[in-house]
């Protein structure tokens, strides 16, 4: 495995909640974990440390770092300045391919959650807001959403068991709203939709009421 892939694979485990909040990380351990050497585990640190996803002290170690209440809070009120913008573009530009694949994002999501295979979910919601993102047009709003997906990702793992269902409910309504062209509708789901996931994110860790 390249320093690259490395990097994804503890990043896609830190995300999954398979390497949990503050634990300690050490090359040697990683480097058996994912079946390479220590010098790509090193490389991949040091990249996952400048993204936040690790924390490094010097003399004490690398640990898996945790998404503040702060860093949530910023990540989503971005995501629902530039989505919203993405949603009402991608009414009036989106192509019948990137319209096909939103279509078929949401059939593979709703079967996932009906299958329980939330880690699927998180992949596949992060690829619905990026196809969303390149169905805008612009050329900007894609850069920015791919650069943000993973953090987003993180956000939306952390909010998943409580809104898997209803998520994917309100993609296929973003998805209705950009087939029809309606380039308010769409907007207004989408601004709905990530109202929804920060308040679902407050929530987390609360019992369902």
């Amino acid at each position: 495995m390249s320093p690259q892939q490395v990097c994804k694979a503890v990043r896609d485990d830190i995300i999954r909640g398979v390497l949990r909040p503050g634990e300690r990380l050490t090359e040697g351990a990683l480097a058996e974990r994912y079946g390479v050497s220590r010098v790509p585990v090193r490389e991949a640190l040091r990249t996952l440390d400048a993204e936040g996803f690790v924390t490094t002290r010097p003399y004490v170690g690398t640990f898996v770092g945790e998404l503040t209440e702060e860093e949530a809070a910023d990540l989503l009120a971005v995501r629902g300045l530039l989505e919203p913008l993405c949603a009402v573009r991608a009414a009036a530009r989106r192509t019948p391919e990137q319209l096909g694949r939103l279509k078929e994002l949401v059939l593979l999501g709703q079967d996932a959650v009906r299958e329980g295979r939330l880690d699927e979910v998180t992949r596949l919601n992060s690829r619905f807001h990026e196809v969303l993102a390149e169905a805008s047009g612009s050329a900007t709003l894609k850069q920015l959403i791919t650069q943000l997906s993973q953090k987003i990702a993180w956000v939306y793992a952390v909010e998943l068991p409580r809104r898997a269902h209803d998520s994917w409910d309100e993609h296929a309504e973003i998805c209705a709203a950009v087939e029809a062209g309606d380039a308010d509708r769409a907007r207004a789901v989408v601004e709905r939709h990530i109202a929804r996931a920060e308040s679902a994110y407050r929530l987390r860790g609360r019992p369902p009421e």
